[in-house]
């Protein structure tokens, strides 16, 4: 019906998803750096709070030290972005 022109990404969105991408170690997919709405999906899906799971907290941080002291183990980094990936460390090393 309506052709829809395709912007490029504001040079703000494009600083916003660089920062979000380095927190989480992840790549901006190439539709986002050519398209203005693809972008702010994109953003839209990572930005924090938006729906990803809640860093571990610091008393799970706090007993998954004190267990990897103990069993000369090294905690893998992900699990301290995630609470649910902490626990299931701490189930699996008690």
């Amino acid at each position: 019906m309506y052709d829809t022109v395709q912007l490029p990404p504001t040079p703000k969105q494009l600083d916003y998803a660089r920062a979000i991408a380095r927190r989480l170690d992840t790549a901006i997919p190439r539709a986002g750096l050519e398209d203005r709405r693809a972008l702010s999906a994109w953003i839209d899906a990572h930005k924090p709070g938006a729906g990803h799971a809640p860093g571990a907290t610091s008393r799970q941080v706090a007993f998954a030290e004190k267990i990897a002291r103990i069993k000369r183990r090294a905690i893998p980094d992900e699990c301290f972005r995630d609470a649910g990936l902490m626990s299931r460390w701490i189930d699996a090393n008690r």
